[in-house]
């Protein structure tokens, strides 16, 4: 069965790469991914597999094995893009038409994948054992996550998947080579606002005001003290202020100052810390000086946990396919979040990485930057891989 499907994956390679194109230069935003829809569901009705849509975008392709069976396993791919305005050489044949949106984070490879995955799968419809969905999922890249929207919906528990397995492009990783790990794999991602207020003044008589700008910059310094002083330091925490605003002109001290940030985790008993400090440094800090703060915490994804049996598959699978060398063992967890956690929390799961960096593809810029690209090799590995894990999972 492997030989077959590789075989297939290299006759449908060229269509893979066709439709990655076609995705990239047309790109849509978190939960407005109308045209995008439009285009899977052609492609699903062209192969004769049947549809549902759970929610307004996206949707969930349903192929029945010829092995009549009640086991159910589904393969998911996000399929949203950034607002971000893409650069880069190596694309500039297939640049976004869309101003100021693009798949700067490899959702358009991912998509192509599952639909050239799915094409295989339709060949190989009469060895399937069950029933294989294919989820098709918006939302990834905005909260509260088209992962928490489609789990809430209960149309997967409903069908009764056993076992949902994910996939992303990974510049961290070389082209030819697929990673994962047991356990922890990728991290919650929460958002929180943090509002200094003091009282504004003339630069001159700072002695009259109470500075939120001063204040802010204590606050930014203390909020490091978080990971370095209060977290176990074998536990992975990033807590990050990424965005400041305040101030209209340098010799006016404004009434307030605004500050955003993310913190990621692996655990909650961390977050329910981090959320804690976050709370105790504003009040401290801002009321020692006679001022005052608001706090809004957003939680977001949870962290991404493998399952043992699932992740043991995605490796077994990677090296009867390609080899031991291909499939890479992670040994730590990164701090980047994916709302595939949220299919984890109600069924066994295994999301991995595929690599997609290559000096040829000029693919070695990190997720979100302009500049992102995956080299067409990506599908050489996530194809097959994605199918094969429909006949291995047992």
């Amino acid at each position: 069965m492997h030989s077959k499907i590789k075989e297939l994956s290299d006759k449908y390679l060229p269509d893979a790469i066709k439709i990655r194109r076609y995705l990239h230069q047309h790109p849509e935003l978190s939960f407005k991914e109308f045209e995008t829809t439009k285009f899977i569901k052609r492609e699903l009705d062209k192969l004769g597999i049947p549809y549902e849509s759970p929610l307004e975008t996206g949707c969930v392709g349903i192929l029945e094995g010829g092995q009549k069976s009640d086991r159910v396993i589904a393969l998911r791919a996000d399929i949203d893009a950034l607002p971000i305005q893409e650069e880069g050489e190596a694309k500039s044949e297939f640049f976004s038409k869309n101003k100021g949106v693009a798949h700067c984070c490899g959702h358009d490879a991912h998509t192509a994948n599952l639909l050239a995955a799915a094409k295989i799968l339709k060949d190989l419809q009469d060895d399937i054992e069950g029933t294989v969905l294919l989820v098709f999922q918006p939302g990834e890249e905005k909260l509260p996550g088209g992962g928490k929207l489609l789990t809430e919906t209960g149309f997967l528990q409903e069908k009764g998947v056993d076992a949902i397995f994910g996939i992303h492009t990974s510049p961290m990783h070389k082209a030819g080579t697929m990673a994962t790990k047991v356990g922890p794999l990728m991290a919650s991602t929460s958002e929180f606002e943090v509002e200094i207020i003091g009282k504004g003044g003339h630069a001159a008589r700072a002695h009259e005001t109470v500075d939120p700008v001063v204040l802010a910059a204590q606050y930014i310094n203390a909020v490091q003290t978080i990971a370095s002083r209060n977290v176990d330091p074998t536990e992975p925490v990033v807590v990050t202020i990424g965005r400041v605003e305040g101030g209209s002109a340098h010799n006016i001290i404004p009434e307030k100052v605004k500050l955003w940030g993310t913190a990621r985790t692996l655990s909650p008993d961390t977050e329910d810390l981090v959320i804690k400090k976050l709370e105790a440094l504003a009040k401290g800090i801002t009321e020692s000086a006679g001022g005052s703060y608001k706090l809004d915490f957003n939680k977001g994804y949870p962290a991404v946990i493998n399952s043992e049996k699932e992740a043991q598959t995605v490796l077994n699978s990677a090296r009867t396919l390609f080899g031991d060398e291909i499939a890479i063992e992670m040994r730590r967890p990164i701090m980047a979040g994916e709302d595939f956690a949220f299919y984890q929390q109600q069924f066994p799961g295994a999301f991995f990485f595929v690599g997609s960096g290559s000096e040829e593809a000029d693919s070695f810029y990190p997720w979100h930057h302009s500049k992102y690209n995956v080299d067409d090799r990506f599908f050489e590995i996530a194809t097959p891989l994605m199918v094969s894990l429909v006949f291995d999972h047992q």
